[in-house]
C-alpha cells in the first residue's frame, strides 16, 4: 500500500447533534506516504453533509506543508458549532503524523 491511515480526536462542545452519538469528534485521513497528501478523510460530525464538507475540504493538502491552510479553511468555511473541535481534531491528526514520521525516520537511521 502507498498509504496510511491517521486520526485525530477533539472534545465536542455540549449541545451539538453529534454529541448525542459521541463525545469526541474525530477525524480520519487516507494519507499518501511519498508525499504526504491527503487522499481522503472523514469525520464524526452528526450529518452525512457535514462529514462531506470536511471530506472535500482537507482533500489534497500536504501535511509536509503543515497545517495552517486547512486550519484557515475550517475558520473561514465551517460556521457550525464544531469549529474549535474540527481544529482540534485536525492539530491531533497532524500530530500522530509528525510522530509517525519520527519513528520512520528514526527506524532508517538505525
Amino acid at each position: 500500500m502507498n498509504t496510511f491511515f491517521v486520526a485525530g480526536h477533539a472534545k465536542l462542545p455540549s449541545g451539538m447533534a453529534a454529541q448525542n452519538m459521541y463525545e469526541t469528534l474525530t477525524i480520519t485521513a487516507e494519507v499518501d506516504k511519498k508525499y504526504g497528501v491527503i487522499v481522503t478523510a472523514s469525520c464524526t460530525l452528526a450529518t452525512e453533509h457535514g462529514r462531506d464538507f470536511i471530506r472535500q475540504l482537507l482533500r489534497g493538502y500536504s501535511l509536509y506543508d503543515g497545517i495552517e491552510q486547512p486550519l484557515a479553511e475550517i475558520k473561514k468555511h465551517y460556521l457550525g458549532k464544531a469549529g474549535n473541535a474540527l481544529a482540534s481534531a485536525l492539530k491531533d491528526l497532524s500530530k500522530q503524523y509528525a510522530q509517525h514520521n519520527e519513528l520512520t525516520l528514526r527506524k532508517a537511521v538505525d
